[in-house]
């Protein structure tokens, strides 16, 4: 079966369009967009607002809730504070952790309530969070992007401390201890099936504005560790030159069977990921980037983010460059054009991902003592004609803004809201 992606969307709706320029000032129209913009008044499409977003996460109670066992007024009350927040910095999305551990934010069939709500997993915390924030964002004028973690279990190796009823105690054999931790195995079909069916039960669930995967595919490496994928791998990994090819084929599936699903549940829906900012270094393939990260999502975490980019398999990608300007592992001067290169004429649209909480650490270098240096990151990557907008990770910074880095951004690039 043939598949549909953004791009050869866009290939074949063009031929609707081809009458408007002769073959011979093609290319011309390419460059200069008139190709693009009819390509998009025949779709139905108008061109994307830029994205002022901030991730809202609940993993830990990082974000929100405040802590675990708040009352539903309480929980309720400080979520449209953040909401309100985001209304007040001129931002336009909210990206808010709905499955952080294999549990959920809403009733969901196929998975527990999550224990960062009531501080037990699998009570009902007596409301709808997920239903909830739609509402309100919506109300408010923001997007609502649902963020899924696919394979992350718990932050603990003990199954017994899950809920009797989780996926994860009925079926053992899915899960794999990993540097203190518990993940469903990505190489078994049947957990690749069951994550995407347990994501999307929101999908049909909520008017979400966007589905959302975070940098979290395999496990980040952990020295002196291996996942124990062995039984798989020897099951279902013949006809692959080694196991890293199996692995990055495991995501490319879950990547491409959820996008292909969303679309079928809800066409215009938009689906995002937000990897590790470093697909490759250039000593480790000429496609990379003049970095020397010691991760590398194609390497490491077996994800090959350029690749859904290129082929436009996604609707957005959101790239967490947590960098600093000049930082020497990982230039964020280096990293902007390396992503508008990637993702110029794919029709993926290119949010970067900002490290606000890093303003004002102490612990972070001198770069980041500075309340002009975010500011200074969104004047760069205005120069690139791929980035359509940034993400702040996250809710409770752009709150509490220690230094003033998040007001300096509004100040110097969100005059107003975003058209």
């Amino acid at each position: 079966m043939g598949r549909i992606t953004r791009r050869s969307f866009v290939a074949g709706t063009a031929g609707a369009v081809s009458g408007l320029i002769t073959a011979g000032g093609a290319a011309a129209a390419d460059r200069d967009g008139t190709l693009e913009r009819a390509v998009r008044e025949v779709a139905g499409r108008r061109p994307r607002r830029e994205f002022r977003g901030v991730w809202l996460a609940t993993v830990a109670n990082r974000d929100w809730p405040s802590r675990p066992g708040l009352t539903a007024d309480a929980q309720r009350t400080e979520l449209l504070a953040h909401l309100d927040k985001a209304v007040e910095r001129r931002l336009n999305a909210v990206v808010l952790q709905v499955r952080p551990t294999a549990d959920a934010l809403w009733p969901s069939p196929y998975e527990p309530w999550s224990q960062w709500l009531t501080g037990t997993q699998g009570r009902d915390p007596g409301w709808d969070p997920l239903g909830t924030a739609v509402r309100e964002a919506h109300r408010r004028g923001l997007e609502l992007h649902a963020w899924f973690n696919p394979y992350r279990v718990a932050n603990d190796t003990d199954l017994s401390r899950l809920a009797p009823t989780h996926p994860a105690r009925l079926h053992p054999d899915w899960v794999v201890p990993y540097g203190g931790k518990l993940y469903y195995n990505p190489g078994l079909p049947e957990v690749r099936r069951f994550v995407e069916d347990a994501m999307l039960d929101a999908v049909r669930r909520y008017a979400v504005d966007g589905v959302h995967w975070d940098d979290y595919f395999y496990p980040y490496p952990v020295a002196g560790q291996s996942f124990d994928d062995d039984a798989a791998y020897v099951r279902y990994g013949s006809g692959f030159p080694d196991r890293d090819a199996w692995r990055r084929h495991n995501i490319d599936l879950l990547v491409r069977e959820t996008g292909a699903r969303i679309k079928r549940i809800r066409p215009r829906l938009r689906f995002g990921i937000s990897p590790f900012g470093v697909w490759r270094n250039r000593s480790s393939d000429p496609r990379g980037s003049a970095t020397t990260a010691g991760v590398q999502t194609y390497d490491d975490l077996h994800a090959d983010t350029r690749a859904w980019v290129r082929e436009g398999i996604l609707d957005y990608i959101c790239p967490q460059l947590y960098w600093n300007i000049g930082f020497a592992a990982a230039d964020y001067a280096v990293l902007v054009p390396w992503w508008d290169e990637v993702a110029r004429g794919t029709g993926v649209d290119l949010y970067i991902g900002e490290a606000l909480y890093k303003a004002g650490d102490p612990a972070q270098p001198a770069a980041w003592q500075d309340p002009a240096e975010l500011s200074r990151h969104l004047t760069l990557a205005a120069r690139h004609p791929s980035v359509r907008g940034h993400c702040f990770f996250a809710a409770k910074e752009v709150a509490e803004d220690r230094i003033g880095a998040m007001a300096r951004v509004v100040a110097d690039h969100y005059p107003g809201r975003a058209r």
